[in-house]
């Protein structure tokens, strides 16, 4: 180390701490008609920064028409499910109604009538008739 003084050795700290600035010369792009339509034309910076918010608008509107889109879908998807529930629930339902009408024939009863414990009439019906009273007050 030199024998110089503390003055001058702060002087030469500072002018090494300034910054020196380099400017980058900024990237030339081919002057061609895509160039110069984003750059000059109707598309640049300013104009893109201001149709922003339309931007997002029409983004916001594209998420909701996908949205009901799919939501759609998943009904129709619902409803045709619960259609063929239905069929199949009226499949089984005109099959039961049919072996009920089956098993209630009189056939069907005399044959199983020891199993539920009933008897078959060997008398005809008789027909009941009820004769009037008059009130003599």
């Amino acid at each position: 180390m030199t024998n110089r003084l503390r003055s001058q050795i702060e002087e030469e700290e500072e002018v090494d701490k300034e910054l020196v600035v380099e400017e980058k010369p900024a990237k030339e792009y081919p002057d061609n008609f895509l160039t110069q339509f984003f750059a000059k034309g109707i598309f640049n910076s300013d104009s893109a920064t201001k149709a922003l918010p339309f931007v997002l608008f029409l983004v916001l509107l594209g998420m909701i028409y996908i949205a009901n889109r799919h939501l759609a879908e998943r009904n129709i998807r619902d409803i045709d499910k619960i259609g063929k529930e239905v069929k199949e629930l009226s499949w089984d339902y005109k099959t039961t109604k049919a072996e009920l009408a089956y098993k209630s024939t009189l056939t069907e009863v005399a044959k199983r009538a020891d199993t539920l414990g009933i008897k078959e009439s060997v008398q005809p019906p008789q027909k009941i008739t009820a004769e009037e009273v008059k009130d003599e007050h």
